[in-house]
């Protein structure tokens, strides 16, 4: 297969567009010089937005476009809409939490907005909380119950136990929670997406290097990698020694080739190493432990850092499948970081960050 146009349109135009409480407003739309949304694992996307702050009215005259009244206000829902503007995809939703003015002799003055998903509200406040005899998702749940979100989880059902959140906003505990389960969290629109990192798939594109592939950065790194996870701990209830070891990956992501695992025991023989930090008691705790984090180290082998054209369609979770890199970087990436930019001279183009657990022709 071959990457597909971003658009059907032989001549499309691609300027972002935005809608402020939730309705289309054509004047910011017109008056957009620059924008940046970023967004990566672990969850709350960042958008920033440049705009001209000098509008002319219909009697001929001139005023300022964002003044007191306007919809362009703190804590304000604004959602930004990129790609095809005859299709465009929704790429962030969320409240303006600044504004910033810039005003200078002899040219338009201009605002600044900032603004953050819904997960900015999970980082507001650090708290303290046990949770009894609950599951990982029973968590996320009342988590997304008390910042108005709809959870959609996939799994996370087991182990039931109690967890201790310790002066953490809920952002940061969640974060801590689901990376001992190698999970991720998204928000999309209303809803709070958490699931394992192998069930992830949020879509598919092809790439071609001097394309609609602009630019790529390929790294294969031994140094983090190693050949086996082992975790020790002990289980109070039956007064035994706890161990689990791990030396293949089971949720390591798309890709084909041989591993960073393998790579390195050829090349400098066995390198396993021992998770201490981290409390077990039991056999199956040990073992998703050491799963998790042999899987999170193996996906790390092979990062690219890439530049395409614009695409709404490419955001974290997508799997990415790059050609034009020769035999050994050719490969399917899943992106964990992407940043979409706009402004006036260079057009609308997307940053991303992919990983991949296999090298390719070795």
């Amino acid at each position: 297969m071959s990457e597909t146009s971003v658009s059907q349109a032989a001549i499309y135009r691609a300027r972002p567009t935005l809608r402020l409480g939730g309705q289309a407003d054509a004047r910011a739309s017109e008056l957009l010089l620059a924008m940046k949304m970023e967004e990566s694992e672990g969850g709350m996307s960042r958008l920033e937005l440049r705009l001209s702050n000098w509008a002319s009215t219909t009697n001929g005259g001139a005023e300022i476009a964002f003044d007191a009244g306007s919809k362009m206000k703190l804590g304000a829902q604004i959602e930004v809409y990129a790609g095809d503007e005859s299709e465009p995809r929704e790429i962030f939703r969320g409240k303006i939490t600044a504004l910033e003015a810039d005003y200078k002799t002899g040219v338009p003055p201009e605002l600044s907005v900032l603004a953050e998903d819904a997960l900015q509200q999970a980082r507001l406040a650090r708290r303290s909380k046990v949770y009894t005899q609950q599951s990982p998702a029973d968590i996320v749940r009342a988590v997304a119950g008390d910042l108005g979100l709809t959870p959609v989880i996939t799994g996370l059902s087991s182990p039931t136990a109690t967890w201790v959140q310790y002066n953490e906003s809920d952002l940061a505990f969640l974060r801590r929670l689901l990376s001992r389960f190698d999970a991720d969290l998204q928000i999309s629109g209303t809803e709070l997406q958490v699931s394992p990192r192998g069930d992830v798939k949020r879509g598919a594109i092809e790439l071609t290097l001097f394309s609609q592939l602009a630019r790529a950065r390929v790294c294969a790194d031994l140094s983090e990698q190693a050949t086996a996870v082992s975790v020790r701990g002990w289980n109070p209830a039956d007064g035994a020694a706890v161990k689990a070891e791990i030396s293949s990956g089971a949720h390591i992501g798309p890709g084909t080739g041989k591993t960073g695992a393998s790579l390195l025991k050829d090349a400098f023989g066995d390198r396993p190493e021992n998770i201490g930090h981290f409390a077990v008691a039991s056999d199956a705790e040990a073992t998703a432990l050491a799963q998790a984090a042999f899987d999170q180290r193996a996906r790390r082998f092979l990062r690219v850092q890439g530049t395409a054209e614009g695409n709404a369609k490419l955001r974290v979770g997508c799997h990415v499948s790059l050609s034009g890199l020769g035999v050994q970087y050719d490969n399917t990436y899943y992106v964990v970081g992407a940043t979409h930019l706009y402004d006036q001279r260079l057009g609308y183009r997307t940053d991303f960050v992919g990983e991949c657990a296999y090298l390719g022709g070795s």
